[in-house]
């Protein structure tokens, strides 16, 4: 099946329109027409082959939202016209411990990715959202809520999983004092949830300028991590930490901030970042790190922000405008997530 896209010919290359072929139906497929696409920062990473292993022509896009267009004949969960989303996977070898329990995010042969992957049957390389419609194996593909606001959701996908997912597991609730630290894509999602679910939650920001921003999200307190007399007085005052930040940078400033057995977990930072295992053992402290979560607790995230209408902060664009969305969200100029509104390809 031929459908149009917007792909990267090369590293660094910009993006145009590119006719792919999708798979022909297997009997637990899903063919999806694409609604929307949300635009992840590991998207541009991966275009311009930042982490290695990139493989061109490439058409990114992991936060998809669609309706179905076919199904194949042993699929029964799933129905012509289903609103679904599909996130970062497309599949994984559902036969290890790690899948038998919903962690497919952790599958012990690795998950395949939903672009720059290799299908497990074919052995071709996976293709992404940018395009006009998708295939995927039934269980990867999500049922969404009526009550889902389709225009709004596809960021949660990626960026709402992967703050979502150590929330959850680490029992984050009411009573729960939350920190935090960076707003944008990933942070800001972190302050609504947290809000969402009951908790105290301290936004800590090297920027003055986003206190008033991380107020209107609902966060409770703002801390300036480059006050140093204010960081002295917060030592202890935060249960969990949910630490977003891109880049690498150091973490002991904010492993003082945990009380007592407390918990910072690293979603953001893919690089090397040394800790000082004084500060661990002082006070029975740890540092973690989290993917996104498995398709159980993505379907979970999804219900909540349908019942509790919880958004990310969008800016719509045509795919046209990609290039420019990859240049705007390198230096932070959105507010939070570029989504692309996939009718805009019948354009291209």
């Amino acid at each position: 099946m031929h459908t149009p896209a917007y792909a990267a010919l090369s590293a660094g290359a910009p993006l145009q329109p590119l006719a792919i072929e999708r798979r022909a139906l297997r009997p637990d497929d899903v063919a999806i027409d694409i609604l929307y696409c949300g635009v992840c920062h590991s998207d541009l990473h991966q275009v311009r082959n930042d982490w290695g292993g990139s493989r061109y022509p490439m058409v990114p896009g992991h936060e998809i939202i669609g309706r179905v267009r076919a199904v194949g004949s042993a699929v029964a969960r799933l129905k012509v016209g289903d609103a679904v989303g599909v996130g970062c996977m497309v599949d994984s070898c559902r036969q290890c411990d790690q899948c038998a329990h919903g962690e497919e995010q952790l599958c012990r042969q690795g998950p395949t990715m939903t672009y720059n992957g290799r299908d497990r049957i074919s052995g071709e390389t996976t293709q992404g959202g940018y395009s006009r419609m998708i295939v995927v194996r039934e269980e990867f593909a999500i049922g969404l809520s009526p009550r889902l606001d389709l225009a709004r959701a596809a960021p949660l996908l990626c960026a709402g999983i992967t703050t979502w997912s150590p929330l959850r597991h680490y029992g984050a609730g009411p009573g729960t004092r939350l920190g935090v630290v960076g707003l944008g894509g990933l942070g800001h999602m972190a302050v609504k949830l947290g809000v969402a679910l009951g908790c105290e939650v301290t936004l800590v920001t090297g920027s003055a300028a986003k206190a008033d921003d991380a107020r209107a999200l609902g966060a409770h307190r703002v801390l300036l991590s480059r006050d140093a007399e204010a960081m002295k007085a917060a030592a202890s005052s935060m249960d969990l930490i949910i630490d977003t930040v891109p880049v690498a940078h150091e973490l002991d400033p904010y492993v003082r901030l945990l009380d007592v057995e407390g918990r910072i977990v690293v979603v953001g930072a893919l690089e090397q970042m040394p800790v000082n295992a004084a500060a661990l053992m002082r006070g029975r402290r740890q540092v973690s790190g989290s993917l996104i979560g498995g398709i159980a607790q993505t379907r979970e995230l999804l219900e909540f922000c349908a019942a509790h209408g919880v958004y990310p902060e969008c800016e719509s664009i045509p795919i046209q405008r990609i290039d420019e969305a990859f240049a705007r969200m390198e230096r932070s100029d959105v507010k939070y997530r570029f989504v692309i509104d996939m009718a805009s390809l019948a354009d291209a």
